[in-house]
Formats: structure tokens, sequence, C-alpha cells
């Protein structure tokens, strides 16, 4: 039975494509696990996260303030404490991304057993 040709183009795939390209730019799955698991700071992010910058950072948390997936709360002291906390969409978003990130674990195990084995010889 044929494929049914349909347009790549269709409502949902400028959306798609547009998520895909923010979570998979560099460091934004780190920063989204880091907000799921309790990272509200600046500094709790910079410390989750191995190897960031600064600057990387708060551009990847400005970019997901943005996209509406972290909402941004001033509190006003001093000094003044910015916080980051996951939005609704942002959590949506994270428990989306679960059976990808299992998938992924299980992929690599594989590809770890198969690495590990002796060459088969015929």
């Amino acid at each position: 039975m044929p494929l049914e040709r349909r347009s790549i183009q269709d409502d949902t795939c400028p959306s798609f494509e547009e998520t895909l390209e923010l979570v998979g730019r560099r460091w934004t799955g780190s920063i989204l696990t880091a907000a799921h698991q309790g990272a509200t700071r600046f500094g709790e992010f910079r410390a989750s996260i191995d190897g960031i910058s600064d600057r990387l950072l708060s551009q990847r948390l400005k970019e997901l303030e943005t996209a509406g997936l972290l909402e941004r709360s001033v509190i006003p002291s001093t000094p003044v404490q910015i916080r980051y906390r996951l939005s609704p969409d942002g959590l949506a978003l994270v428990e989306a991304l679960q059976p990808l990130a299992q998938w992924t674990l299980r992929r690599s195990a594989r590809r770890n057993v198969q690495q590990d084995s002796p060459a088969r010889t015929p």
C-alpha cells in the first residue's frame, strides 16, 4: 500500500520545528532539567551545569523566558534577587521529553554493550 503523500509544512510543522530548535540548542536541555530538579537562582543553575559560561547561561535563561518556558520573578531585596521556575508550558515540555530521555538511555546502553562485545568471527 503506497504512502499517502502529504506536505510536511502543515499547521503543526513550523511550531514543532521551532520547539525542536530551541530545545536542541546547547545547554537548553540541561537548564530545563536543572529547573525541574529545583534550581531557581542563576548560581544554582551554574553550579548544576558543568561547563556553561555565565554569558551563555544568561542568554539561554532569557530565551527560555521569552519562549514562555521559564517564568522570571524579581524579589526586591538588597541585593535584588532574580528567581526562575518552569512555567506550566515548560513543565509540560519537560514531561513530554521524558520518554525521549528514557529512549536515549536505553539506546546508549545498547550501543555500549555492542562496543564492548568481542568481534564475531564467521
